[in-house]
Protein backbone atom coordinates (compact mmCIF):
# COMPACT_ATOMS: atom_id res chain seq x y z
CA UNK A 1 0.00 0.00 0.00
CA UNK A 2 1.17 2.94 -1.07
CA UNK A 3 1.06 6.72 0.71
CA UNK A 4 -0.13 9.88 -1.65
CA UNK A 5 1.35 12.86 -0.17
CA UNK A 6 -0.37 15.80 -1.05
CA UNK A 7 2.86 18.24 -0.20
CA UNK A 8 6.32 17.66 0.56
CA UNK A 9 7.05 19.14 4.08
CA UNK A 10 10.73 20.50 5.31
CA UNK A 11 12.27 20.75 8.05
CA UNK A 12 15.09 23.36 7.70
CA UNK A 13 16.94 25.38 10.36
CA UNK A 14 17.59 28.64 9.21
CA UNK A 15 18.84 32.19 10.86
CA UNK A 16 18.94 35.14 9.89
CA UNK A 17 21.66 36.80 10.77
CA UNK A 18 22.31 40.94 11.78
CA UNK A 19 23.56 42.60 9.40
CA UNK A 20 27.01 44.88 10.02
CA UNK A 21 28.85 47.94 8.91
CA UNK A 22 32.03 47.45 6.58
CA UNK A 23 34.64 49.97 7.84
CA UNK A 24 33.72 52.03 4.77
CA UNK A 25 30.07 52.20 5.74
CA UNK A 26 28.62 49.45 3.70
CA UNK A 27 25.91 47.27 4.82
CA UNK A 28 27.16 43.86 5.12
CA UNK A 29 24.97 40.84 5.32
CA UNK A 30 25.28 36.81 4.41
CA UNK A 31 23.75 36.18 1.19
CA UNK A 32 21.05 33.88 2.39
CA UNK A 33 19.70 36.32 4.71
CA UNK A 34 19.65 38.71 1.84
CA UNK A 35 17.38 36.44 -0.03
CA UNK A 36 15.29 35.30 3.00
CA UNK A 37 14.86 39.08 3.58
CA UNK A 38 13.93 40.08 0.30
CA UNK A 39 10.78 40.13 -1.92
CA UNK A 40 11.44 37.21 -3.78
CA UNK A 41 11.55 35.15 -0.79
CA UNK A 42 8.66 36.56 1.17
CA UNK A 43 6.39 36.49 -2.14
CA UNK A 44 7.69 32.95 -3.69
CA UNK A 45 5.08 30.93 -5.52
CA UNK A 46 3.58 27.86 -3.94
CA UNK A 47 6.05 24.79 -4.38
CA UNK A 48 4.35 21.44 -3.31
CA UNK A 49 7.16 19.44 -3.33
CA UNK A 50 9.69 22.60 -0.97
CA UNK A 51 7.08 23.79 1.81
CA UNK A 52 8.82 24.52 4.29
CA UNK A 53 8.09 23.72 8.24
CA UNK A 54 9.00 27.34 9.40
CA UNK A 55 6.99 30.84 8.84
CA UNK A 56 8.62 33.11 7.63
CA UNK A 57 7.74 35.20 10.66
CA UNK A 58 10.07 32.41 12.37
CA UNK A 59 13.42 32.85 9.80
CA UNK A 60 13.04 36.74 9.85
CA UNK A 61 13.30 36.82 13.38
CA UNK A 62 17.44 37.87 14.19
CA UNK A 63 17.23 36.73 17.89
CA UNK A 64 18.88 33.11 17.05
CA UNK A 65 17.23 31.79 20.81
CA UNK A 66 13.37 32.44 19.44
CA UNK A 67 13.95 31.73 15.60
CA UNK A 68 15.55 28.65 16.46
CA UNK A 69 12.43 27.91 18.82
CA UNK A 70 9.81 28.12 16.85
CA UNK A 71 11.03 26.70 14.53
CA UNK A 72 12.35 23.72 15.83
CA UNK A 73 8.31 23.96 17.42
CA UNK A 74 6.89 24.02 13.77
CA UNK A 75 9.19 20.75 12.61
CA UNK A 76 7.78 18.88 16.09
CA UNK A 77 4.22 19.79 15.25
CA UNK A 78 4.49 19.01 11.70
CA UNK A 79 6.77 15.72 12.38
CA UNK A 80 4.75 12.65 10.42
CA UNK A 81 4.61 15.28 7.09
CA UNK A 82 8.41 16.12 6.69
CA UNK A 83 10.38 14.35 4.02
CA UNK A 84 13.69 15.71 4.35
CA UNK A 85 15.61 17.60 7.54
CA UNK A 86 18.13 20.00 7.14
CA UNK A 87 20.40 23.27 7.29
CA UNK A 88 22.62 25.05 4.74
CA UNK A 89 25.49 23.82 6.75
CA UNK A 90 25.90 20.32 8.48
CA UNK A 91 27.30 22.25 11.44
CA UNK A 92 23.55 24.50 11.31
CA UNK A 93 21.33 20.59 11.67
CA UNK A 94 23.69 19.53 14.48
CA UNK A 95 23.28 22.86 15.91
CA UNK A 96 19.51 22.58 15.93
CA UNK A 97 20.11 18.77 17.13
CA UNK A 98 22.11 20.25 20.50
CA UNK A 99 19.59 22.71 20.81
CA UNK A 100 16.34 20.13 21.27
CA UNK A 101 19.18 18.68 23.88
CA UNK A 102 19.09 21.06 25.93
CA UNK A 103 14.98 22.59 25.37
CA UNK A 104 13.31 19.04 24.50
CA UNK A 105 11.18 19.76 27.90
CA UNK A 106 10.00 23.39 27.44
CA UNK A 107 9.26 22.29 23.67
CA UNK A 108 6.87 19.23 24.77
CA UNK A 109 5.41 21.97 27.72
CA UNK A 110 4.38 23.98 25.02
CA UNK A 111 3.07 21.35 22.34
CA UNK A 112 0.99 19.85 25.82
CA UNK A 113 -0.47 22.82 26.74
CA UNK A 114 -0.75 24.63 23.43
CA UNK A 115 0.73 28.13 24.55
CA UNK A 116 3.70 29.42 23.56
CA UNK A 117 6.92 29.87 25.95
CA UNK A 118 7.20 33.39 27.52
CA UNK A 119 11.04 33.29 26.19
CA UNK A 120 9.74 33.64 22.40
CA UNK A 121 8.53 37.81 22.45
CA UNK A 122 8.44 38.38 19.24
CA UNK A 123 4.92 39.73 18.29
CA UNK A 124 5.16 38.07 14.95
CA UNK A 125 5.94 35.06 15.79
CA UNK A 126 3.66 34.62 19.19
CA UNK A 127 0.75 35.79 16.11
CA UNK A 128 1.47 33.39 13.82
CA UNK A 129 2.58 30.57 15.79
CA UNK A 130 -1.13 31.21 17.64
CA UNK A 131 -2.37 29.44 14.84
CA UNK A 132 -0.23 26.64 14.39
CA UNK A 133 0.42 25.43 18.03
CA UNK A 134 -2.56 23.61 19.22
CA UNK A 135 -2.68 21.23 22.54
CA UNK A 136 -1.47 17.53 21.42
CA UNK A 137 -0.96 15.73 24.76
CA UNK A 138 0.00 12.60 22.58
CA UNK A 139 2.57 14.30 20.55
CA UNK A 140 3.97 15.78 23.84
CA UNK A 141 3.93 12.21 25.23
CA UNK A 142 6.09 10.99 22.22
CA UNK A 143 8.75 13.62 22.38
CA UNK A 144 9.37 13.11 25.95
CA UNK A 145 9.58 9.44 25.76
CA UNK A 146 12.39 9.66 23.03
CA UNK A 147 14.23 12.84 24.51
CA UNK A 148 14.37 12.16 27.96
CA UNK A 149 16.83 8.97 27.91
CA UNK A 150 20.22 9.19 27.06
CA UNK A 151 20.90 7.57 23.84
CA UNK A 152 20.71 10.24 20.93
CA UNK A 153 21.34 7.30 18.11
CA UNK A 154 18.85 7.86 15.31
CA UNK A 155 16.78 10.55 17.12
CA UNK A 156 15.92 12.11 13.79
CA UNK A 157 14.53 9.76 12.00
CA UNK A 158 12.92 8.59 15.46
CA UNK A 159 10.94 12.30 15.75
CA UNK A 160 10.58 12.57 12.01
CA UNK A 161 9.80 9.14 10.76
CA UNK A 162 9.32 9.84 6.91
CA UNK A 163 12.70 11.58 7.04
CA UNK A 164 14.35 10.35 3.43
CA UNK A 165 17.61 12.14 3.47
CA UNK A 166 19.34 14.72 5.10
CA UNK A 167 19.40 18.12 3.20
CA UNK A 168 22.78 20.02 4.20
CA UNK A 169 26.58 20.70 3.08
CA UNK A 170 28.88 18.20 3.74
CA UNK A 171 31.52 18.83 1.25
CA UNK A 172 34.77 20.75 2.51
CA UNK A 173 35.06 21.82 5.92
CA UNK A 174 31.70 20.45 6.96
CA UNK A 175 32.96 16.36 5.85
CA UNK A 176 34.30 16.69 9.44
CA UNK A 177 30.24 16.55 11.02
CA UNK A 178 29.35 13.25 9.02
CA UNK A 179 30.04 11.02 11.79
CA UNK A 180 28.10 12.61 13.94
CA UNK A 181 25.10 13.18 11.42
CA UNK A 182 25.21 9.59 10.73
CA UNK A 183 24.96 8.78 14.40
CA UNK A 184 22.19 11.16 14.85
CA UNK A 185 20.58 10.21 11.55
CA UNK A 186 20.84 6.53 10.97
CA UNK A 187 22.86 7.13 8.22
CA UNK A 188 20.41 8.91 6.14
CA UNK A 189 21.37 9.57 2.89
CA UNK A 190 23.15 13.20 2.45
CA UNK A 191 23.10 13.99 -1.42
CA UNK A 192 25.34 16.56 -2.30
CA UNK A 193 23.53 18.92 -4.94
CA UNK A 194 25.19 21.58 -5.98
CA UNK A 195 28.16 23.62 -5.86
CA UNK A 196 27.67 27.53 -5.08
CA UNK A 197 28.85 30.63 -3.33
CA UNK A 198 27.54 34.14 -2.38
CA UNK A 199 29.58 35.18 -5.62
CA UNK A 200 27.94 33.13 -8.20
CA UNK A 201 26.36 29.19 -8.79
CA UNK A 202 29.47 27.13 -9.72
CA UNK A 203 28.30 23.50 -10.77
CA UNK A 204 25.89 20.77 -10.13
CA UNK A 205 26.43 17.17 -8.98
CA UNK A 206 25.11 14.70 -11.49
CA UNK A 207 25.02 11.75 -9.37
CA UNK A 208 23.73 13.25 -6.55
CA UNK A 209 23.59 10.20 -4.50
CA UNK A 210 27.05 8.88 -4.40
CA UNK A 211 28.97 9.35 -1.22
CA UNK A 212 30.32 12.39 -0.13
CA UNK A 213 34.01 12.02 -0.40
CA UNK A 214 33.43 11.15 -4.03
CA UNK A 215 31.28 14.25 -5.23
CA UNK A 216 32.43 15.46 -8.39
CA UNK A 217 30.73 18.83 -9.65
CA UNK A 218 30.28 19.38 -13.22
CA UNK A 219 30.78 23.03 -13.75
CA UNK A 220 27.72 25.26 -15.98
CA UNK A 221 29.56 27.42 -17.93
CA UNK A 222 26.42 29.82 -18.47
CA UNK A 223 26.81 30.72 -14.59
CA UNK A 224 29.58 33.29 -15.50
CA UNK A 225 33.09 33.06 -16.87
CA UNK A 226 35.49 30.99 -15.25
CA UNK A 227 39.34 30.69 -15.56
CA UNK A 228 41.38 29.13 -13.32
CA UNK A 229 44.66 29.05 -11.83
CA UNK A 230 47.19 26.56 -11.53
CA UNK A 231 47.47 25.66 -8.08
CA UNK A 232 51.45 24.81 -6.63
CA UNK A 233 52.15 25.37 -3.07
CA UNK A 234 56.13 24.95 -4.03
CA UNK A 235 55.72 27.54 -6.41
CA UNK A 236 56.99 31.09 -5.91
CA UNK A 237 54.54 33.69 -5.05
CA UNK A 238 53.13 36.16 -8.10
CA UNK A 239 54.46 39.46 -9.27
CA UNK A 240 53.84 42.06 -11.24
CA UNK A 241 56.44 41.22 -13.23
CA UNK A 242 55.55 37.93 -13.69
CA UNK A 243 51.63 37.84 -13.66
CA UNK A 244 49.86 34.13 -13.41
CA UNK A 245 48.49 32.91 -16.41
CA UNK A 246 45.49 31.95 -16.26
CA UNK A 247 43.67 29.07 -18.38
CA UNK A 248 40.37 28.53 -20.06
CA UNK A 249 37.79 25.12 -19.07
CA UNK A 250 39.17 23.87 -22.18
CA UNK A 251 42.84 23.83 -20.90
CA UNK A 252 42.25 21.76 -17.34
CA UNK A 253 43.86 18.33 -17.12
CA UNK A 254 42.37 15.82 -15.11
CA UNK A 255 44.35 15.09 -11.52
CA UNK A 256 45.31 18.70 -11.45
CA UNK A 257 44.54 21.36 -8.61
CA UNK A 258 43.51 24.95 -9.58
CA UNK A 259 42.26 27.87 -8.16
CA UNK A 260 38.93 29.55 -9.18
CA UNK A 261 38.68 32.73 -10.73
CA UNK A 262 35.06 34.19 -11.95
CA UNK A 263 33.69 37.04 -13.94
CA UNK A 264 30.36 37.26 -13.31
CA UNK A 265 27.35 38.82 -14.70
CA UNK A 266 26.70 40.94 -11.35
CA UNK A 267 30.13 42.81 -11.78
CA UNK A 268 33.15 40.96 -10.07
CA UNK A 269 36.02 41.17 -12.47
CA UNK A 270 38.38 38.36 -12.59
CA UNK A 271 37.64 37.56 -8.81
CA UNK A 272 39.60 34.47 -6.39
CA UNK A 273 36.99 32.85 -5.18
CA UNK A 274 39.81 31.15 -3.24
CA UNK A 275 38.32 27.58 -3.65
CA UNK A 276 41.17 25.00 -4.94
CA UNK A 277 39.69 22.19 -6.73
CA UNK A 278 40.58 18.71 -8.16
CA UNK A 279 39.92 18.15 -11.49
CA UNK A 280 38.25 14.43 -11.83
CA UNK A 281 36.93 14.16 -15.50
CA UNK A 282 34.72 15.80 -18.02
CA UNK A 283 30.75 15.73 -19.02
CA UNK A 284 30.87 16.06 -22.72
CA UNK A 285 33.32 18.96 -22.31
CA UNK A 286 32.75 20.53 -19.11
CA UNK A 287 35.42 19.92 -16.56
CA UNK A 288 33.89 18.15 -13.11
CA UNK A 289 36.01 19.00 -10.11
CA UNK A 290 36.17 17.80 -6.50
CA UNK A 291 36.26 20.78 -3.78
CA UNK A 292 39.91 20.03 -1.99
CA UNK A 293 39.59 23.21 0.20
CA UNK A 294 39.56 26.67 0.60
CA UNK A 295 42.83 28.33 0.28
CA UNK A 296 45.00 29.53 3.18
CA UNK A 297 42.27 28.54 5.51
CA UNK A 298 43.50 27.23 9.09
CA UNK A 299 40.02 27.08 11.09
CA UNK A 300 36.70 26.61 10.24
CA UNK A 301 33.63 25.74 12.28
CA UNK A 302 30.78 26.85 10.34
CA UNK A 303 30.68 30.28 8.61
CA UNK A 304 33.89 31.60 9.63
CA UNK A 305 37.19 31.04 8.08
CA UNK A 306 40.37 32.04 9.94
CA UNK A 307 43.78 32.11 7.85
CA UNK A 308 47.44 31.90 8.92
CA UNK A 309 48.21 35.47 9.46
CA UNK A 310 44.58 35.95 11.40
CA UNK A 311 45.51 33.07 13.39
CA UNK A 312 49.28 34.50 14.17
CA UNK A 313 48.32 38.26 14.95
CA UNK A 314 45.82 36.79 17.69
CA UNK A 315 48.70 35.06 18.94
CA UNK A 316 50.75 38.01 19.40
CA UNK A 317 47.37 39.78 20.72
CA UNK A 318 47.33 37.71 23.52
CA UNK A 319 50.94 36.96 24.19
CA UNK A 320 51.00 40.94 25.14
CA UNK A 321 49.28 39.65 28.23
CA UNK A 322 51.92 37.23 29.38
CA UNK A 323 54.68 40.31 29.05
CA UNK A 324 54.29 41.46 32.83
CA UNK A 325 55.15 37.49 33.81
CA UNK A 326 58.29 37.33 31.42
CA UNK A 327 56.30 34.36 29.89
CA UNK A 328 55.96 33.70 26.62
CA UNK A 329 54.80 31.61 23.22
CA UNK A 330 57.25 29.40 22.14
CA UNK A 331 55.38 27.32 19.57
CA UNK A 332 51.98 26.50 18.87
CA UNK A 333 49.76 25.16 16.83
CA UNK A 334 45.53 24.76 16.24
CA UNK A 335 42.45 22.63 15.46
CA UNK A 336 38.70 23.25 15.22
CA UNK A 337 37.17 20.42 17.74
CA UNK A 338 34.23 19.76 16.19
CA UNK A 339 33.26 16.43 18.60
CA UNK A 340 31.01 18.68 20.98
CA UNK A 341 28.50 20.99 19.94
CA UNK A 342 28.96 24.09 19.04
CA UNK A 343 32.25 23.10 18.47
CA UNK A 344 34.95 25.85 19.45
CA UNK A 345 38.67 26.53 18.36
CA UNK A 346 41.77 25.06 20.74
CA UNK A 347 45.08 26.60 20.55
CA UNK A 348 48.15 24.44 21.58
CA UNK A 349 50.58 26.82 23.53
CA UNK A 350 54.22 25.56 24.56
CA UNK A 351 55.46 28.64 27.07
CA UNK A 352 58.70 29.85 27.54
CA UNK A 353 58.15 30.44 31.81
CA UNK A 354 61.41 32.68 32.80
CA UNK A 355 60.79 32.93 36.33
CA UNK A 356 58.67 29.67 37.69
CA UNK A 357 57.69 31.91 40.96
CA UNK A 358 55.80 34.30 38.53
CA UNK A 359 54.24 32.54 36.45
CA UNK A 360 50.89 33.62 34.39
CA UNK A 361 47.63 32.60 36.79
CA UNK A 362 44.61 30.46 35.48
CA UNK A 363 42.84 33.69 34.97
CA UNK A 364 45.30 35.26 32.52
CA UNK A 365 45.54 32.62 30.51
CA UNK A 366 41.52 32.46 30.58
CA UNK A 367 42.13 36.29 29.28
CA UNK A 368 44.98 35.25 26.60
CA UNK A 369 41.98 33.22 25.39
CA UNK A 370 39.22 36.19 25.34
CA UNK A 371 42.38 38.49 23.65
CA UNK A 372 42.87 36.01 20.74
CA UNK A 373 38.88 36.13 19.86
CA UNK A 374 38.97 40.01 20.40
CA UNK A 375 41.69 39.45 17.17
CA UNK A 376 39.15 37.50 14.92
CA UNK A 377 37.70 38.82 12.22
CA UNK A 378 33.63 39.68 12.94
CA UNK A 379 32.21 36.86 11.48
CA UNK A 380 33.66 34.58 13.98
CA UNK A 381 32.70 37.15 16.78
CA UNK A 382 29.61 37.12 15.44
CA UNK A 383 28.57 33.07 15.11
CA UNK A 384 30.22 33.35 19.00
CA UNK A 385 27.97 36.50 20.01
CA UNK A 386 24.95 36.27 18.61
CA UNK A 387 24.52 32.65 16.47
CA UNK A 388 26.11 31.05 19.59
CA UNK A 389 27.68 28.88 16.32
CA UNK A 390 30.79 28.51 17.69
CA UNK A 391 31.94 27.95 21.56
CA UNK A 392 34.16 29.53 23.40
CA UNK A 393 37.91 29.72 22.47
CA UNK A 394 40.36 26.92 24.50
CA UNK A 395 44.38 26.94 25.32
CA UNK A 396 45.69 23.94 25.80
CA UNK A 397 49.39 24.61 27.27
CA UNK A 398 51.44 21.78 26.71
CA UNK A 399 54.24 20.54 28.31
CA UNK A 400 58.52 22.19 27.41
CA UNK A 401 59.63 20.07 24.22
CA UNK A 402 55.92 18.85 23.10
CA UNK A 403 56.62 20.72 20.00
CA UNK A 404 60.56 18.98 19.57
CA UNK A 405 58.30 15.40 19.80
CA UNK A 406 56.26 16.51 17.38
CA UNK A 407 59.45 16.99 14.66
CA UNK A 408 60.91 13.74 15.54
CA UNK A 409 57.18 12.19 14.90
CA UNK A 410 57.46 14.09 12.01
CA UNK A 411 61.38 13.10 10.79
CA UNK A 412 60.25 9.48 11.57
CA UNK A 413 57.30 9.62 9.16
CA UNK A 414 59.86 10.56 6.74
CA UNK A 415 60.10 14.50 6.69
CA UNK A 416 62.98 16.52 6.16
CA UNK A 417 64.82 17.92 9.22
CA UNK A 418 66.02 20.89 7.22
CA UNK A 419 62.44 21.82 5.77
CA UNK A 420 60.41 21.01 8.67
CA UNK A 421 57.54 23.77 9.60
CA UNK A 422 55.55 23.42 12.48
CA UNK A 423 52.12 22.96 11.30
CA UNK A 424 50.11 25.10 12.34
CA UNK A 425 46.55 23.42 11.65
CA UNK A 426 46.83 19.56 12.96
CA UNK A 427 44.09 16.96 12.68
CA UNK A 428 46.00 13.64 12.14
CA UNK A 429 45.01 11.50 15.05
CA UNK A 430 48.41 10.36 15.93
CA UNK A 431 49.70 14.18 16.58
CA UNK A 432 46.50 14.88 18.36
CA UNK A 433 46.55 11.78 20.28
CA UNK A 434 50.52 12.78 21.52
CA UNK A 435 50.22 16.60 21.66
CA UNK A 436 46.72 16.26 23.91
CA UNK A 437 49.04 13.62 26.25
CA UNK A 438 51.46 16.27 26.93
CA UNK A 439 48.81 19.16 27.82
CA UNK A 440 49.39 20.27 31.44
CA UNK A 441 46.35 22.80 31.74
CA UNK A 442 43.19 23.94 29.63
CA UNK A 443 41.92 27.09 29.37
CA UNK A 444 38.50 29.05 27.93
CA UNK A 445 37.32 32.39 26.91
CA UNK A 446 35.96 33.60 30.30
CA UNK A 447 33.33 36.04 28.05
CA UNK A 448 31.95 36.37 24.40
CA UNK A 449 33.95 39.09 22.92
CA UNK A 450 32.63 42.02 21.72
CA UNK A 451 30.56 42.24 18.57
CA UNK A 452 27.68 45.16 17.71
CA UNK A 453 25.42 44.73 15.26
CA UNK A 454 24.04 46.99 13.11
CA UNK A 455 21.01 48.96 14.81
CA UNK A 456 17.95 49.90 13.31
CA UNK A 457 17.21 53.02 12.06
Amino acid sequence: MYRVWTRERVFTSILSRRKRKTPGGLVARPVLTSYYKSKQFKTRPYDPYNVITSPNETILCVDSFQSMYSQMLCGLIMREEVLRVGAVFASGLLRAIRFLQLNWEELANDIATGSLNHKVTSPSIRECMAKILKPNQELAELITNECSGENWEGIITRLWPNTKYLDVIVTGSMAQYIPTLDYYSGGLPKPCTMYASSECYFGLNLRPMSKPSEVSYTIMPNMGYFEFLPHDPSAPAFSRESPPRLLDLADLEVGKEYELVITTYSGLNRYRVGDILLVTGFYNKAPQFRFVRRKNVLLSIEADKTDESELQKAIENASLLLREFSTSVVEYTSYADTKIIPGHYVIYWELLVKDPANSPTGEVLNQCCLAMEESLNSVYRQSRVADNSIGPLEIRVVKNGTFEELMDYAISRGASINQYKVPRCVSFTPIMELLDCRVVSKHFSPSAPHWTPERRS
